[in-house]
């Protein structure tokens, strides 16, 4: 955009966020509140595979103390049985249980990713001004597969891992509580470490989700910008700027790896050493004959399992730390506000006749620094203005406030004599159509492209609308005609074509107010003149903004607007300003006179 339209994109490196965990989690359950029933069939069947796997290890008890030591080979042979098939029962549980928990994830990440994306395209364009792309692409792709990981493969684990663990504990005590206790002894030293590795990992985690941030948005700019990276030759400039990204996400992750062996090690130390003394205690009790063989085979087999559980919460402690800080960045997104908000009360506008009026309208993209004064101006029913003026002087600004992308700091704009801080976005956007010099169209047709603002366009109206602006010929000669693909952002299409298209678009949609910004400023003199063809079908019966640094390309405006360093300084047809001695005569004369001379 032209105008003082300068913006400080947020570091997203630098912004600290500290949600409380608990705000997160709360969050997260309100999604998954979403499927209560499913939740609870999967918490259900994690308590049925917990005290399956409980079972296991005192059948082995069983069968050593009252049949194996015994020589009972029938009683063995069912004992062997009815072991068999408790793990067939669990392995049944266990797959239907691990179907419905992915299920479940994917459910969560759609419904999560959907809500982004609602909320993206209803923010205002201050929200994007200070942002890059490539890190939201992050959010909405990398933060929210993260989250994907955790809630298929972490939080229901997690509560069977809680149910195992209280079982195991109940069972240890029930066989031996003396030999249970003995166990216990490395459980406080592992609290311990993992609340002094605990923040560490958390903020080593944070780290990570920030910088393949940086990888996405850095990726992402190069790949859209590629046609200016190499015709300015700086493919090895740009794979060096990726490089030092890259190598701070691998830094950022090495880091938090670093913790990571820290902390895994530790509990399998810990494990290990749980596991001796066991054995230490356990043997002699046995050869004393007070313990049996059977109950210290079990013991040793829950003991195994009273560490696996730890060590996966303990693993699952990580996953939580990378998955609340990639929520705290998404719920960013969700809890963001927009700076332009309709009122409450907000009225439908109805069918209007395109009277704009500005009253005494003051506005900054920073508040502190305004890049229009005082501006007071009425334009009326299918008047066409053209405003003009140096790079920055403000006119795309003072056409963003019409379609309302920001609302001014000081004064207001009317529509027909309607504030436009009381209608709805819908009823005055729906009516107002835009044409920038910079022209985007979506990935599809052209068909879909000039039907853009109106899906429900009959196929005839699309040709009649194309054939109005001069489009019809250059669309046909392609072999699919309207069918044709034209690439991301139209890039299968000239410049000149893409102007067209996006005329078309503009006259089809039938708006009451017409800005355009700029449109003609990068195409050659014939598919100039072919717009210009365009612009008139286009500007009948309908009020229009005319930006544009091309002076003659205003010239048969009604009223010309002078624009320099945010205020109105002059206005008047182009035979009166060409009259007086002022800018728009010295800008005419500098663009113009050496053309006329050559």
């Amino acid at each position: 955009m032209t105008g003082y339209h300068h913006h400080f994109l947020i570091d997203e490196e630098e912004t600290k966020r500290h949600v409380p965990d608990r705000v997160l989690i709360k969050r997260l359950l309100k999604y998954m509140a979403r499927y209560r029933l499913n939740l609870a069939i999967i918490i259900a069947l994690l308590l049925a595979s917990a005290c399956l796997g409980l079972v296991g290890p005192y059948i082995l008890a069983v069968a050593i103390d009252h049949y194996i030591t015994r020589g009972n080979f029938s009683g063995l042979y069912w004992i062997s049985a009815v072991y068999v098939g408790v793990y067939v029962l669990t392995w049944v549980v266990g797959c239907i249980q691990t179907y419905l928990r992915f299920w479940l994830g994917q459910r969560l990440i759609l419904d999560l990713r959907m809500d982004m994306f609602s909320r993206l395209q209803r923010l205002s364009m201050s929200f994007y001004d200070k942002r890059h792309v490539g890190r939201i692409m992050s959010r909405v792709t990398n933060d929210v597969e993260t989250l994907n990981e955790f809630l298929t493969s972490g939080v229901e684990a997690a509560i069977g891992d809680i149910f195992i663990l209280v079982g195991i504990v109940a069972v240890m005590l029930i066989l031996n509580a003396q030999l249970a206790m003995i166990t216990f002894i490395v459980v406080p030293v592992l609290l311990i470490g993992t609340i002094l590795l605990g923040s560490r990992v958390r903020e080593a985690y944070r780290l990570t989700r920030k910088k393949i941030s940086g990888v996405t948005a850095n990726l992402a700019e190069s790949i859209s910008g590629m046609r200016v990276v190499q015709s300015f030759s700086r493919e090895m400039a740009n794979a060096q700027q990726f490089d030092r990204v890259n190598v701070e996400n691998l830094q950022a992750n090495i880091q938090a790896a670093r913790y990571s062996a820290l902390f895994f090690p530790m509990v399998d130390v810990l494990g290990t050493l749980g596991t001796c003394l066991v054995i230490w205690f356990g043997g002699t009790s046995v050869m004393g004959g007070s313990l049996t063989l059977g109950i210290l085979v079990a013991f040793m087999a829950y003991v195994t399992r009273f560490f696996m559980p730890i060590r996966e919460i303990s693993m699952l402690y990580n996953n939580v730390q990378s998955a609340l800080a990639a929520t705290e960045r998404i719920t960013e997104i969700l809890d963001a506000k927009r700076e332009v908000q309709e009122a409450k009360d907000a009225i439908e506008l109805p069918k209007i006749k395109g009277e704009i009026e500005f009253k005494d309208l003051s506005f900054g993209y920073e508040p502190e620094n305004f890049v229009l004064h005082d501006i007071n101006v009425k334009i009326n029913e299918n008047e066409r203005i053209a405003l003009v003026g140096p790079t920055g002087a403000g006119k795309t600004s003072l056409a963003s406030l019409v379609a309302r992308f920001y609302d001014p700091q000081k004064g207001g704009i009317t529509v027909d004599g309607y504030d436009l801080r009381r209608i709805s976005l819908k009823s005055l956007r729906s009516q107002m159509g835009i044409v920038l010099q910079d022209t985007l169209l979506f990935t599809g047709s052209i068909r879909e492209n000039i039907a853009y603002g109106r899906p429900e366009a009959s196929e005839e109206e699309i040709v009649e609308a194309a054939k109005a602006v001069g489009a019809h010929d250059f669309i046909i000669s392609f072999a699919q005609g309207y069918e044709t693909d034209v690439g991301e952002r139209g890039v299968r299409l000239s410049m000149g074509q893409r102007q067209l298209i996006s005329f078309a678009r503009a006259l089809l949609a039938n708006p009451r107010i017409l800005i355009l910004d700029e449109a003609t400023s990068s195409v050659d003199a014939y598919t100039e003149l072919l717009i210009q063809n365009a612009v008139k079908k286009l500007l009948e019966k309908r009020t229009t903004l005319i930006i544009a640094h091309r002076l003659s390309t205003v010239r048969s405006a009604d009223r010309i607007l002078v624009i320099d360093a945010g205020r109105i300084i002059d206005t008047g047809t182009h035979e009166e300003l060409m009259s007086r001695e002022g800018l728009y005569r010295k800008l005419y004369e500098m663009q113009l006179k050496p053309i006329e001379a050559g």
